[in-house]
C-alpha cells in the first residue's frame, strides 16, 4: 500500500487547530483510503487487508484491526483528541452498532481513489460507495437519535476526507488507461472535479464542517524509493512535484467552493511539506 507508512502524518495541521474547534464537535466522520481505513476492506473481497501480524502489535490488546499501522491511525489520535473517543471504527465492522457510530465512524477503505478505476485494481470500495454507506448511517442515526437531532450532528460533525495518492501511484502511473486519456495536468484536474462534487454531495447531506487532505510527497513513499534503486533510492522528484501540483489546484477548489457553499467551514490539510521536512531533517524529530 503506497501510502500505509505516512498516516499518522496526515492531519498534522488539522491537529493544530483542534484548540479552536473541540466544543462543538460531537462526532468524526471518515472518508478516504489506507491512511483512515480502520478495518473496512476487512470484510471487503480484497487481497489488500492488515488484518495480520505484525499490523496492531501496538494497538489495544496487540492485536490487528484492519488498521494498516503498527497501532492507532491518525484519525484516531484526532478523536481522543477531540475528547470524543481514544479510536474510530470501521463502519464495516460487525462488533459495533450504530450507538458506536454516534460519536465516530470511517468508511474508508484502503486501496480506493477518487477515480473508480482506482479503486477497481485491487476491488476494494469505490469513493462514491463511501458517500452511500454515509446515507445509509444517516437514515440509521436519524432513527436511534431522532431526526432534529441527528440532523444537528451532521453539521457539527468534523467530515475528514483522506484520499488521492492511489489514483497516482496504484492507477496513473502504473495502468495505461488513464495516461492515455488524459496528461498528468488533466488528470489532476479530474481527480479535483471528483473532490469538489465529493464536498458539494456532504453540504446537501447536511455537513458544514468538513477537512480535506492534500497528497504526501509521495515520491518519498518507501515503496517508490524501493523501487528506484538503481538511482540510490531517491525521492522520485516527478511525483513529488505532481503532488505538490495537485495540492495547490485543492487549495483553488477549496478556495472556490468556501464562497459558493454558504455557511461551510472548509479546511485543507497539507502533510507535503511536514513529512518532507521529516524526510530531510529525521535527527529533528
Amino acid at each position: 500500500m503506497a501510502c500505509k507508512l505516512v498516516i499518522l502524518f496526515f492531519f498534522v495541521n488539522l491537529l493544530m487547530q483542534i484548540p479552536k474547534v473541540r466544543a462543538t464537535v460531537p462526532a468524526i466522520i471518515v472518508f478516504g483510503d489506507s491512511t483512515v481505513d480502520p478495518g473496512n476492506n476487512n470484510q471487503v473481497s480484497t487481497v489488500l487487508k492488515s488484518n495480520f501480524e505484525p499490523y496492531g502489535r501496538d494497538y489495544y490488546g496487540g492485536q490487528p484491526t484492519g488498521r494498516f499501522s503498527n497501532g492507532r491511525i491518525a484519525t484516531d489520535f484526532i478523536s481522543e483528541a477531540l475528547r470524543i473517543k481514544p479510536a474510530i471504527p470501521a463502519y464495516l465492522d460487525p462488533k459495533y452498532d450504530i450507538e458506536d457510530f454516534a460519536t465516530g465512524v470511517s468508511f474508508a477503505s484502503a486501496g480506493t481513489g477518487y477515480d473508480n478505476a482506482t479503486s477497481d485494481v485491487l476491488s476494494v470500495i469505490p469513493f462514491w460507495k463511501e458517500l452511500e454507506y454515509y446515507k445509509e448511517y444517516q437514515n440509521k442515526l436519524r432513527k436511534h437519535l431522532g431526526k432534529d437531532e441527528a440532523n444537528q450532528r451532521f453539521s457539527e460533525s468534523l467530515h475528514l476526507i483522506s484520499i488521492g495518492t492511489n489514483d497516482f501511484l496504484e492507477n496513473y502511473y502504473i495502468f495505461p488507461t488513464r495516461s492515455s486519456e488524459y496528461s498528468v495536468d488533466e488528470y489532476q484536474s479530474f481527480l479535483i472535479g471528483i473532490a469538489s462534487n465529493f464536498i458539494r454531495e456532504l453540504y446537501k447531506l447536511g455537513a458544514r464542517k468538513v477537512v480535506i487532505g492534500g497528497l504526501p510527497p509521495m515520491g518519498c513513499l518507501p515503496l517508490e524509493r524501493t523501487t528506484n534503486m538503481f538511482f540510490g533510492s531517491d525521492c522520485i522528484d516527478e511525483y513529488n512535484d505532481v503532488a505538490k501540483d495537485f495540492n495547490k489546484k485543492l487549495q483553488g477548489a477549496v478556495t472556490e467552493l468556501k464562497q459558493e457553499l454558504g455557511g461551510i467551514h472548509l479546511v485543507m490539510s497539507s502533510p507535503y511539506d511536514k513529512l518532507m521536512e521529516m524526510i530531510r531533517n529525521p535527527s529533528h524529530f
